[in-house]
């Protein structure tokens, strides 16, 4: 059974869909700290580039890998719009959607490496929550959140919704640096994340090289 943090995640996106996937209504800063949170616990410990240069993040400092609140917001609006993708089936769209946000943060040369992986994390964070593919389960009276292993998706897109996601990635990918090859940071825009501790793999959908 899904518990109450899926539910409320679904029905952020059935609302959405059924709005229009234009609606991007704003969250509320409270929502906004829950998905952060929730990218935190998700967050791992240490993580391996496609390089393989290994980065190290002490979960014990929390405050120096978090971002901003409203750059927060920024970053869950582009996964809510991969999300999105995802339930439309514009995987290549939902991938160079993820790109675009990694190679524009990339290029600010503002974020360390930590936090160019918790930016990732939080996109990645935000579609698992909106599609059903994270859960919370209480644990020693708290709550911890896991990855759902359930694939079924009841959501459901319109060819209108299609149409409108692929117009709405198209034009943000076009305002960002042109995309050649993955970007240097981080996970795949729809695979499940590895939990916090040995370092994942690089994923498939994220190869190497790195951008230069």
């Amino acid at each position: 059974m899904r518990k109450a943090g899926t539910v409320w995640a679904a029905a952020i996106m059935a609302a959405g869909m059924a709005a229009g996937p234009i609606a991007a209504q704003e969250l509320k800063e409270e929502s906004v700290k829950t998905f952060m949170e929730y990218a935190w616990q998700l967050t791992p410990a240490q993580f391996t580039k496609p390089s393989g240069e290994v980065v190290q993040i002490d979960k014990k400092k929390k405050a120096e890998v978090l971002v901003p609140t409203d750059f927060a917001r920024e970053v869950i609006k582009v996964g809510r719009l991969s999300a999105y993708a995802q339930v439309c089936e514009l995987k290549e769209d939902q991938v160079n959607n993820y790109r675009s946000l990694m190679y524009r943060e990339d290029d600010k040369k503002k974020w360390t490496p930590q936090q160019l992986i918790y930016i990732s994390q939080l996109h990645l964070t935000t579609v698992m929550l909106l599609t059903g593919k994270i859960k919370l389960v209480q644990k020693e009276g708290d709550k911890e959140v896991v990855v759902e292993e359930s694939k079924s998706n009841n959501q459901t897109c319109s060819d209108e919704q299609r149409k409108k996601v692929k117009e709405l990635i198209t034009a943000y990918v076009a305002t960002g640096p042109k995309l050649t090859v993955p970007p240097p940071a981080t996970a795949d825009a729809g695979a499940a994340p590895a939990p916090a501790g040995p370092a994942p793999a690089a994923s498939a959908a994220a190869p190497a090289p790195e951008k230069k």
